[in-house]
């Protein structure tokens, strides 16, 4: 099934490498000016559920993990202690497990635990790591958008960054909220959330233009590393 970018026409961009995202050496209009990033940042989209598979926007509905899902969340877990052995301890150690209150990715951050072989419950909440709110047209399909609300659709296809729907919030809005946090953080951590949260981290610590991060896709049941100015996908 295609995702809601595919859906919207949105160019395809290559899942497997996120450097073609990258902004050149010298790019200065269209890039975030931040200060450089310190730590190194592992990050886990929650998994599927029944409204992501039907294309419909979710925002900061709560939804549970469907069927999919909850397998896609114990698969990455279990990779990701295969893949980063004692790191996953050292995180656990420093409480650096972060994760959105949101339904979908607390089940996804218990269940991705429980298959590392840590305590399923021992993660902090932060509520700034919540979703992209989508106001009014949260519930609904692209199509139903389309019917509902062809102005504000086209309005977002010629700004998807600025673009705040109505009672919703907009990608910079978004990066507004998520900054402090991340200028807080004073160690490496591992964060469980959502897809626009990790378009937003894609501009704001690794480099990447605001117009290439909003159409970035972000895969269930895989990990982007975050780290050196850069990110990369891992699992």
């Amino acid at each position: 099934m295609p995702g809601a970018g595919e859906a919207m026409g949105i160019p395809a961009v290559c899942a497997r490498s996120l450097s073609a995202l990258k902004a050149p050496a010298d790019c200065v209009g269209d890039c975030l000016s931040v200060p450089s990033f310190p730590h190194r940042l592992y990050f886990v989209r929650h998994g599927e559920t029944a409204y992501n598979a039907e294309n419909r926007l979710q925002g900061q509905l709560d939804t549970p993990l469907n069927a999919r899902g909850r397998g896609q969340a114990r698969a990455i877990g279990g990779t990701l202690r295969s893949l980063l052995g004692r790191e996953i301890d050292r995180l656990d150690e420093a409480e650096a497990f972060f994760a959105s209150p949101l339904e979908r990715a607390r089940e996804t951050t218990e269940i991705a635990r429980d298959a590392m072989g840590l305590a399923p419950g021992r993660y902090r909440l932060e509520p700034v790591l919540k979703e992209l709110s989508f106001g009014v047209w949260e519930g609904l399909t692209w199509s139903e958008i389309e019917v509902k609300d062809a102005k504000g659709l086209r309005a977002r296809r010629e700004d998807r960054w600025a673009f705040t729907p109505e009672g919703g919030e907009s990608y910079a809005m978004l990066a507004d909220r998520l900054r402090p946090w991340l200028d807080g953080l004073s160690e490496h951590a591992f964060v469980i959330s959502h897809g626009g949260v990790a378009r937003v981290r894609m501009a704001l610590i690794a480099g990447v233009p605001p117009a290439n991060a909003v159409v970035a896709p972000i895969i269930q049941g895989r990990a982007i590393v975050f780290e050196n100015g850069g990110c990369r996908w891992i699992g």
